[in-house]
């Protein structure tokens, strides 16, 4: 069966800065493609889209090209990448048109957990998100929950965008906390322009104790909420690593699926992103 990790990362400090990693020691050091797509190709994946690591702005175009001369390779699992940008620039029209125009881009995020909730109300950003509109280029969102309102507002504003929500939300998976994320989440599914990622919820569990159990609550809820039509699923490696193995979030997944139809688990593991990224 085909498997799209729709969510890897690589860091590579020789090539480019991630002002982040100051604060992210157990991060702070190479993620090569390499490392991952041995893991990977043991694990059964067989296709992998680069998910922006926030480099420093300058950056941006930097990176995609030395994720683009990665994917040169024949035996390459990478399919393209999602590119970083800056919706609240005067800048973003013209670097819009400058990567639509590059197939290897295939799609954009702007990372909004980090930053304040302002951000993504001002008119400019606004504008500018809804420019994606007919480019066939989805916006991931990565929100924590109770900033899932801005991404309904977002969603509801650009009803033309295709919008992924990252990481189910970023729930407080250790603190077991489900309220108020599940109410939240129900809202925002009710979006048909919006789809779910299954992504990153290791990430957030007890890097101790974690169990399937832990996750279960919060991915069967995604499920549920979006339907299989409107899922996909991310490895968000290396951050995945802080807590879980490549090959443990796989196998915690695989669990997850247990007692899913074949068309169910094929159209989460594959057919959704090929749809939604045009693979």
């Amino acid at each position: 069966m085909p498997f799209i990790d729709t969510h890897l990362h690589i860091i590579d400090l020789e090539a480019l800065r991630y002002p982040w990693l100051d604060d992210s020691p157990a991060l702070r050091r190479n993620f090569t493609y390499e490392a991952y797509a041995r893991e990977a190709q043991r694990c059964g994946i067989s296709d992998a889209i680069h998910m922006e690591v926030d480099v420093e702005p300058g950056a941006i175009e930097a990176e995609t090209a030395n994720v683009e001369k990665m994917a040169r390779d024949k035996a390459t699992l990478l399919r393209g990448a999602i590119s970083s940008c800056r919706p609240e620039s005067h800048d973003f029209e013209d670097f819009l048109a400058r990567q639509s125009a590059n197939p290897f881009i295939k799609g954009f995020r702007r990372i909004l957990h980090t930053q304040p909730d302002a951000l993504s109300e001002s008119p400019l950003f606004r504008t500018n998100i809804a420019r994606l509109g007919g480019t066939n280029l989805p916006f991931d969102l990565c929100v924590l929950p109770h900033q899932i309102d801005r991404a309904i507002a977002l969603a509801d504003l650009a009803p033309d965008v295709q919008f992924v929500l990252d990481h189910c939300g970023v729930p407080a998976v250790k603190d077991r906390a489900e309220h108020p994320w599940r109410e939240k989440i129900t809202e925002l599914a009710k979006r048909p322009n919006v789809a779910a990622k299954i992504s990153g919820v290791v990430a957030y569990a007890d890097g101790e104790t974690w169990s399937v159990a832990d996750l279960r609550p919060y991915v069967e809820h995604t499920i549920a909420r979006f339907g299989w039509n409107r899922v996909v699923w991310g490895s968000d490696w290396p951050v995945c690593t802080v807590n879980a193995s490549l090959p443990s979030w796989v196998a915690a997944t695989h669990a997850l699926l247990e007692g899913c139809s074949p068309d169910e688990k094929d159209a989460l593991l594959h057919k959704n992103a090929r749809r939604i990224w045009r693979l």
